[in-house]
């Protein structure tokens, strides 16, 4: 199948299935443009599969995949050796070395053939690297010496510098700090090339040219006749929710409008069947006195004169239900999280920790909610762990002690959860009072329900084992007094993170949270903007930065 000149990634009918049977992707079809694109969809819709069968990772149980030109990708997580080197990481080493090897006289083929046409290759990679604060002096280093951050940054310029048609990035932005996102931004900003990322960072995906949202098709024999969805929009994801809200409140007025004319249509339906009865019994009592072949006649005339009634009034109640079924079809099923938890009894004037560098002592009083933010390798998750221990902070780093012993510390590793446990059986550990029918109705509040509720959490999705953790820190008996959160949004989906922020809108304790995503600090209405410095020093901030 050709590709049109404005598409980059065609799917034809695709589906996956993993070795064990389960449906990853089922009958998907749709088409990448050209250009920068945000692929959203919610937790395990299959968004980083969809990547791994365009890259060729994976190949189609059916289906096909036309591509306008090479792949490259890149995944979420990187694994590499310490001693791998930034030219490694770039993918031009083999060809530094073959250039290495003809500069020192060695005019093996081998060597020119690893060079190809790349003789600048040198140049090209210190241009690119001077544009995430690197250079060619940098090619030799190894991967140990870097943060995690740069190592992404390096890899992601890598991409950019073999310049192929299209590049995969899944969720990159996950644990980079405020600058090296910025910095991806602008590498982004003039991308050569088809991109396709992954992400539920708002600011980045707002930076695309289209949005492609992957929905699966729900439940029932008819949604998976139409199998999974891809579907583009022409714009950032700002303007996408915008155009999606506007499609949602039409939807859910055609709704209503279909509804009240179904109930129209059924009660002037009951109306006639009454009238129907009643001139049936009226016709039977003047029948009484007819001869009976005149009786039978007018019987059969109005038998058939109400079946063609009743044909017609079943007739509108059916076209009636069709409307009211399609307007419902066009409703997106959107669960939010409304909590009821108890007051963790938290005064104002109420001392809940200190933190220091020192020199000075910033402390956490009250129901304040706190961000605490920073460069990666600045110490802020060993500032939580050490605050959380109570151990002493290692010299030439921040430290704190808390003033309360009910506080309640998400890791960003999710690894207080018993996996062998259900949710429940998770859940009851921190509030071993309650009845096991109200922490049933609690986690499913936290849209938590049905055989997840009973199945090993580590059989669950990560946004399913997500929530069971919240919920021990929510439903603890007694209430914390401070929820300290480590980098709480990473690997969730954009719906998920929003619900994380209404399940902590009714939360009235304290509030300590590291996360680099300021849009999801900013809905939490922060109080207090603590910067971690590299220096082993803390500064209080008036406000988030950009």
């Amino acid at each position: 199948m050709a590709l049109s000149p404005s598409s980059a990634v065609t799917l034809l009918d695709v589906s996956f299935e993993w070795p064990d049977g389960s449906v990853a992707l089922d009958s998907l079809s749709g088409t990448f443009p050209a250009g920068r694109a945000g692929l959203v969809g919610r937790n395990g819709v299959g968004k980083s599969t969809l990547l791994k069968l365009i890259a060729g990772l994976h190949t189609p149980t059916t289906g096909r995949i036309d591509t306008a030109g090479d792949v490259g990708y890149l995944p979420q997580t990187l694994t590499l050796d310490r001693e791998t080197t930034v030219a490694d990481l770039l993918g031009i080493a083999p060809i530094l070395t073959g250039l290495r090897a003809i500069e020192s006289g060695d005019v093996d083929v081998v060597h020119f053939d690893a060079v190809g046409d790349d003789w600048d290759i040198e140049s090209r990679a210190d241009l690119a690297l001077s544009e995430i604060g690197f250079g060619a002096r940098d090619l030799d280093r190894r991967v140990g010496e870097l943060s995690g951050g740069e190592a992404m940054l390096i890899a992601i310029t890598g991409l950019r510098l073999r310049r192929t048609p299209i590049t995969l990035l899944d969720e990159p932005t996950n644990n980079l700090d405020r600058p090296t996102r910025q910095r991806l931004a602008g590498l982004i900003e003039d991308w050569p090339g088809t991109l396709i990322i992954v992400s539920h960072d708002l600011e980045l995906l707002d930076r695309m040219e289209h949005t492609a949202e992957l929905r699966s098709s729900g439940l029932g024999q008819a949604a998976r006749d139409r199998g999974a969805r891809l579907e583009v929009f022409g714009g950032g994801y700002s303007a996408f929710r915008a155009h999606i809200d506007q499609e949602q409140n039409a939807a859910a007025q055609a709704a209503r409008t279909a509804q009240a004319q179904l109930k129209v249509e059924k009660r002037e339906r009951i109306e006639a069947e009454a009238k129907l009865a009643a001139r049936a019994r009226a016709g039977k009592k003047s029948a009484e006195n007819m001869p009976k072949i005149l009786a039978n006649g007018r019987k059969n005339r109005a038998e058939g004169t109400a079946g063609k009634m009743r044909g017609t009034l079943d007739d509108r109640v059916t076209e009636a239900q069709a409307a009211v079924d399609a307007a419902d079809a066009r409703i997106r099923e959107e669960e939010h999280i409304h909590l009821t938890l108890p007051d963790p009894d938290v005064p104002r004037g109420r001392r809940i920790a200190e933190l220091t560098d020192g020199s000075r002592i910033i402390t956490i009083q009250g129901p304040e909610r706190v961000a605490l933010v920073g460069p990666n390798g600045a110490g802020k998750t060993t500032l939580l762990e050490q605050l959380v221990s109570g151990a002493d902070p290692e010299p030439g780093r921040v430290g704190g002690r808390l003033l309360t012993e009910r506080v309640g510390y998400l890791r960003q590793r999710l690894d207080d959860l018993d996996d062998a446990r259900s949710a429940v059986d998770n859940a009851r550990d921190a509030a071993p009072a309650s009845a096991p029918g109200e922490l049933r109705n609690q986690l499913a509040r936290l849209l938590l329900r049905g055989s997840a509720l009973d199945r090993p959490v580590g059989t669950l999705s990560g946004g399913e084992r997500f929530r069971v953790a919240l919920a021990k820190l929510l439903f603890a008996d007694p209430p914390a007094q401070l929820l300290i959160l480590d980098e709480p949004t990473n690997n969730l989906d954009i719906t998920s993170v929003e619900q994380l922020a209404e399940a902590l809108e009714s939360y009235r304790g304290a509030l300590l949270i590291v996360s680099h995503d300021h849009t999801f600090l900013r809905r939490l209405g922060i109080d207090v903007v603590i910067g971690v410095e590299p220096g082993g020093t803390l500064a209080q901030h008036a406000e988030l930065g950009d």
